[in-house]
């Protein structure tokens, strides 16, 4: 074997060692008997499998209870398999939190294994009007993801805030307002005090307001969830942490996005000067995704609000 040979044989291996690596889940436990899967700030992959963002695990009498189920059956695996890993039984339920792809295309694997799939109304609503385009989106980025079927709640929660018990373990899903889709929940484990807040909260990335996102109505919703007495946060996107990360890299952003963008429009500016204006944050410039994200927001944001006017 020639020396280039070799290089390229052990390039070949370590490229296949670093996909296989990357499609690794591991939930890290948060407290005894609650576990998360912090996903990477990168978008959707092949290597990731769709899963970056961030998954729970709850321990009960009757088995597993995953926090959203992937973006459909090659993730949803790998996220069974994880949970095996740390105890070997079953996943019996799966609480969506929201409509994005991630949250709950991997709902047919586990229903299929037998899982039981709890939704607030809302979510439930959202995740059917937008299924087409979200399973061609991610399909797109994540080929192996390809052919997802549709699977919505079994258990659809009809209040705002919808208290009951999986196995043993008190749990509430919380609505507190559209956010980063219409009809975002939260699911708030009192006893723990821990906090599963899907994407209603960001940490360590930049935000994103879509189109089809409500950002009056979202930053309204953090306000009101930020009543809950949570000692731990697991959000929709970056590092298991605190009311104060929380606080300092959403709930202070969507507040200024609103109150400085209304008087905006209030002031008839024009999107675009307003987003020119306001392109400089600096308390924000440390996130990831802010070069990309943040002029958009403004800009989605301006225009939502003039529209209401």
């Amino acid at each position: 074997m020639n020396k280039r040979t070799w290089w390229v044989g052990l390039l070949l291996t370590l490229g296949i060692m670093s996909s296989a690596w990357s499609a690794e889940v591991e939930f890290r436990q948060v407290t005894p008997g609650v576990y998360a899967y912090v996903g990477p700030l990168t978008d959707r992959t092949p290597e990731n499998l769709g899963l970056n963002n961030n998954i729970g695990l709850i321990d009960t009498a009757e088995g597993w209870v995953l926090v959203d189920s992937s973006a459909g059956d090659l993730a949803a695996k790998a996220l069974e398999k994880a949970a095996q890993n740390i105890k070997p039984q079953p996943v019996v339920a799966v609480v969506n939190l929201g409509s994005q792809d991630h949250r709950w295309l991997g709902n047919d694997y586990f229903a299929r294994q037998g899982a039981k799939i709890y939704a607030y109304q809302g979510t439930v609503a959202t995740q059917k009007k937008m299924f087409t385009q979200l399973q061609a989106s991610v399909a797109r980025k994540v080929p192996a993801l390809k052919g997802m079927k549709m699977k919505t709640a079994d258990v659809v929660l009809q209040k705002k805030q919808n208290s009951f018990s999986l196995g043993g373990v008190s749990m509430q899903l919380n609505f507190y307002g559209d956010a980063h889709f219409p009809g975002d929940a939260v699911l708030w484990l009192p006893k723990q005090k821990i906090l599963f807040t899907g994407d209603v909260v960001y940490v360590d990335r930049m935000l994103g307001v879509h189109p089809w996102s409500k950002v009056v109505s979202w930053n309204a919703a953090y306000k009101a969830m930020r009543a809950l007495p949570a000692t731990v946060i697991v959000p929709g996107h970056g590092r298991v942490t605190t009311w104060s990360q929380a606080d300092a890299e959403t709930g202070n952003y969507l507040a200024k996005l609103v109150q400085t963008m209304t008087e905006e429009a209030e002031n008839f500016s024009g999107v675009g000067a307003a987003v020119s204006a306001n392109q400089d944050w600096p308390a924000f410039k440390h996130l990831k995704h802010y070069d990309a994200w943040h002029k958009r927001n403004l800009n989605r944001t301006y225009l939502q609000i003039e529209a209401s006017l």
